[in-house]
């Protein structure tokens, strides 16, 4: 093998390659030209490999190449060094003692490794953000294998369930569910989807309190394309869940009797009536207004009207059964929607509400006892009858005739 053939090898090996006698270069090939930005490798030629070496590692530096003795070798580790354009590079070297032109000299085999510590370095900070999101996220992350046991859990089901992760791993997700129904649903949800967004459901804190949660998940599968369990987040949200709750009682509770309000009643009361035309059951409407109660307020102030209209609400409700609906649709006028009570029944269901309310003794502020007499009128519903309306408007129609004949009577629309 020649000379000039191992030469141009030596310069056509994508690694740098330079020898040094007293710490000085004697011999460069082109890739290390490349990696110190030189004009050309003969540009290198007598410069102290401490023009490259940075700083920061120029006693490690030393300490590597001048060591004793004719057979030595250093293991490859990374160095930082300054370019001829000043620019840093990381460098993973090698070295070894040789001799070259009957001299004692180093061999310096390096590799740039820039772009690799850089793109380590990325791995590095994104890792770090990733274990600091990981650790104070108030959501907890978790992921359990095919059969449901929890095989990773974060540490945010410290704030959410009151238990430490290492409690949760290696348990079925299924022990924290209150209710099998709602980790049914999700079950099913998942199997069907493949995911969920916003899923609800409850759970069960280590303190025993149940609390309302919210889960974002998918469906994990193995590399053979078979179920291998799920993956995601749930939240707590117990609080939203509680302003939901009173929110949907305000838009839909009479404030002062805690009945149904004339909006929420009418809807209900379509449903049903649209149910009972599908299926041909019987409905009755009850239409309810206090006798004289303009005069009960001009007589004994609005606060004693208020508490005669709840204590009229109360009296009615203990005459319902679960399935009736009872509105109040304003000022001293009500409404009680009877299911599949025949007419009789609601007669006599009407009979009573009437004869308690009269028999109620009601107190003024002021401390003066009065009584209270109310109206009703009774109608039933009719295969003629195409919308609520025309009920309403028949029950209405007979709460007037009550109102003409006398009030304090049930009347019944014919």
């Amino acid at each position: 093998m020649s000379d000039t053939f191992l030469h141009d090898l030596i310069n056509i090996i994508p690694v740098s390659m330079t020898v040094l006698i007293n710490n000085k270069i004697v011999y460069a090939n082109m890739a290390a030209a490349i990696l110190l930005e030189a004009d050309s490798a003969a540009s290198l030629i007598g410069r102290p490999v401490s023009d490259f070496v940075h700083p920061l590692d120029a006693n490690r530096s030393n300490q590597r190449l001048n060591k004793q003795g004719a057979n030595w070798a250093n293991d490859p580790t990374q160095f930082r060094l300054r370019t001829c354009k000043n620019n840093l590079r990381m460098l993973l070297v090698a070295s070894s003692s040789i001799q070259f032109g009957g001299e004692g000299a180093v061999l310096l085999v390096g590799m740039d490794m820039t772009a690799q510590s850089e793109i380590s370095e990325q791995l590095r900070i994104s890792e770090k953000n990733f274990r600091h999101l990981f650790e104070n996220m108030q959501d907890v992350y978790y992921r359990t294998d095919a059969a449901g046991i929890v095989q990773m859990v974060g540490p945010g089901v410290r704030t959410v369930l009151g238990y430490e992760p290492e409690e949760i791993v290696g348990k079925t997700a299924e022990s924290y569910y209150p209710h099998n129904e709602d980790r049914d649903a999700f079950k099913a949800a998942i199997i069907k989807d493949g995911k969920v967004s916003d899923f609800p459901g409850q759970m069960v804190r280590k303190d025993g309190r149940v609390i309302d949660i919210s889960i974002s998940s998918k469906a994990i599968y193995d590399d053979a394309g078979a179920y291998a369990g799920v993956e995601g987040i749930y939240r707590d949200v117990t609080q939203r869940k509680m302003l939901e709750r009173e929110l949907q009682l305000l838009a839909t509770t009479d404030t002062l009797t805690g009945i149904l309000n004339r909006r929420a009643f009418l809807e209900q009361a379509e449903h049903i009536f649209k149910t009972s035309q599908r299926y041909n059951n019987s409905l009755t409407l009850l239409m309810l207004d206090l006798d004289y109660f303009k005069a009960i307020n001009d007589q004994y102030g609005h606060l004693s009207g208020d508490k005669v209209l709840t204590r009229f609400a109360q009296t009615v409700t203990l005459e319902l059964r679960d399935s009736d609906v009872f509105g109040r649709l304003g000022g001293e006028e009500f409404c009680v929607l009877l299911q599949q009570a025949s007419r009789e029944d609601a007669i006599s269901a009407a009979e009573r509400i009437r004869q308690h309310v009269q028999d109620l003794v009601l107190h003024a502020t002021s401390g003066e006892q009065f009584h209270l007499t109310v109206s009703i009128g009774v109608a039933t519903n009719l295969e003629s009858d195409k919308k609520l309306g025309k009920l309403l408007e028949r029950a209405d129609k007979a709460l007037y005739e009550a109102k003409r004949s006398g009030r304090n009577r049930v009347m019944l629309d014919l």
